[in-house]
């Protein structure tokens, strides 16, 4: 009998977690917190960026890993004063079904359900589950976004994901070449270039291509067409310097590269579901 993966109940920083392991050694943790994604080791290496200053105090969003944004991006939104930047989801605690686990496959489905808190912020019924499906040298991330409100729900958001990265400084992305471009940075507009690269402060969204991306020549990074935008950011040195929850240094180690829903949201009418996914995958 070939063995199994394991899913095992444990902690990070005091924050409960759950760590998916495979036969062949890649594994997952993610915290209940946010249903964030807080490592994944593939290939034995460490494939996201968790900031080591994180604020792991249960209430703050966690920096670095991959943060649920639910149910704006950033502050764009018709409740946009009244939400959390990025919305709440990754604020609030979600709770773990029972894993489903295999020879060379792990999945963990974290679940979120409006409640006393959720409606301080926002007065709507929904749904959340996000699937986490580990297999060797891949990750896929599912949000399920399920209307069971009697009106219609409208949202925007994302999947942050921060890729770990040697220098970012010498990293390359290729695959949003030739895509509608704006720098949020300079509110400019332009095509995508072929290759990217990383010299200083870089914040732009891009309409989702229809290949996968890749980073470095070592990772596939692809999305459904459900998330309209891509989101291609790292701070650099000056903004890095200021964001406390990151080291001065943080920069140079991050990519983060979002499936995203930013400009038009998502409506949802009552009953309805939108599904969306991320996938990682290492360069074979």
């Amino acid at each position: 009998m070939s063995a199994q993966a394991t899913c095992r109940d444990t902690a990070f920083a005091g924050l409960p977690a759950c760590e998916l392991t495979l036969p062949q050694g890649d594994r997952l943790r993610v915290a209940l917190h946010g249903a964030h994604v807080l490592s994944w080791v593939s290939g034995g290496q460490e494939r996201v960026y968790l900031s080591p200053q994180s604020i792991l105090d249960g209430q703050a969003a966690i920096r670095g890993g991959v943060p649920v944004c639910f149910p704006q991006f950033n502050q764009r939104g018709p409740m946009a004063e009244r939400l959390p930047k990025h919305g709440f989801a990754r604020n609030v605690a979600w709770q773990a079904d029972a894993p489903e686990l295999g020879a060379e496959h792990a999945r963990l489905t974290l679940r979120l359900k409006d409640n006393a808190q959720t409606r301080t912020w926002w007065p709507q019924a929904f749904a959340l589950a996000l699937h986490i499906d580990l297999s060797p040298g891949a990750v896929q991330l599912t949000l399920d976004v399920h209307n069971t409100d009697a009106q219609a729900l409208a949202f925007s958001g994302a999947l942050h994901t921060y890729l770990a990265v040697p220098d970012v400084t010498q990293a390359t992305l290729q695959g949003l070449g030739g895509q509608p471009e704006w720098d949020s940075l300079t509110d400019t507009h332009a095509q995508g270039a072929d290759t990217i690269r990383f010299a200083a402060e870089f914040d732009c969204v891009y309409e989702a291509g229809p290949q996968p991306m890749t980073l470095n020549q070592t990772l596939h990074i692809s999305q459904s067409p459900s998330w309209a935008n891509t989101v291609v950011w790292n701070p650099a040195q000056d903004l890095c310097k200021r964001l406390t929850d990151m080291p001065d240094d943080g920069w140079q180690q991050m990519l983060c590269v979002e499936a995203a829903q930013v400009f038009t949201p998502i409506t949802l009418p009552a009953g309805g579901r939108w599904v969306g996914w991320q996938r990682l995958s290492l360069y074979a």
